[in-house]
């Protein structure tokens, strides 16, 4: 454990910043994408390290693939009685990072989730994979189950029930499935440099608490009045 790297990124200067948090975001995802780099901890799509606080005030993170993105923040897919859908429910205050290693780059958001609306959630499903699709009627998501075969038999139960004809109507949309987009108050973007000199530049607008304000009543990321800049120390 005493190998060290230096971290050698382009860094990230105040005169190159993008003049909102959407707009930066999309640069580095474009960027990313333009050298083939997969983000972190994920094989295929855009990995978001996702953190909500249980009923003890406990952190909890975990990793879900980003299948949305616009101005109103990055969302995610997920079973509403998931362990993270019940903590969602009863505290919406959220965290989460998205990473490429590869290029010293981190973006890390700070807010409040917010339920993805029940159309776009039916279109995205529409488009996953017949198996996929399956699998979310199969798995009762964070649930404990007996083995691995008693997963597989609800699976081919499912199966048998909505067989794949090739259409994106072949399987409906469960009625547990559900999704969320981060509302997020504060974006701060971490770019590695040498000797551990790095820079993080941070976005921030009102938090919800000071807005007096529901998710959907946080600014949009692409709004640069919404929001102010500043520099935190490595």
């Amino acid at each position: 454990m005493t190998d060290r790297v230096d971290y050698t990124g382009e860094g990230l200067d105040e005169a190159d910043l993008a003049s909102t948090p959407y707009a930066q975001l999309t640069r580095w995802i474009g960027q990313a994408q333009a050298e083939g780099v997969r983000a972190a901890e994920s094989p295929e799509g855009l990995a978001l390290q996702f953190a909500t606080v249980d009923a003890a005030g406990a952190p909890n993170v975990r990793t879900v693939l980003m299948r949305f993105l616009d101005p109103r923040g990055p969302g995610f897919v997920t079973d509403a009685g998931s362990i993270k859908g019940r903590e969602i429910a009863a505290n919406p205050a959220v965290a989460a990072s998205l990473g490429w290693p590869e290029l010293f780059r981190v973006v890390r958001f700070r807010g409040l989730a917010e339920p993805i609306e029940p159309e776009a959630l039916a279109d995205y499903f529409s488009q996953r994979p017949w198996g996929s699709r399956v699998a979310a009627w199969a798995s009762h998501q964070s649930e404990q189950v007996a083995s691995r075969a008693a997963l597989l038999a609800e699976f081919d139960r499912y199966a048998a029930q909505f067989p794949d004809r090739g259409n994106p109507d072949d399987v409906p949309v469960p009625p547990s499935w559900s999704g969320f987009r981060i509302r997020a108050t504060e974006v701060e973007f971490w770019a590695g440099r040498s000797s551990r000199l790095h820079d993080r530049i941070v976005f921030t607008a009102p938090s919800a608490a000071e807005l007096g304000a529901s998710a959907g009543q946080v600014p949009l990321l692409d709004d640069p009045s919404a929001w102010t800049v500043s520099r935190r120390q490595p």
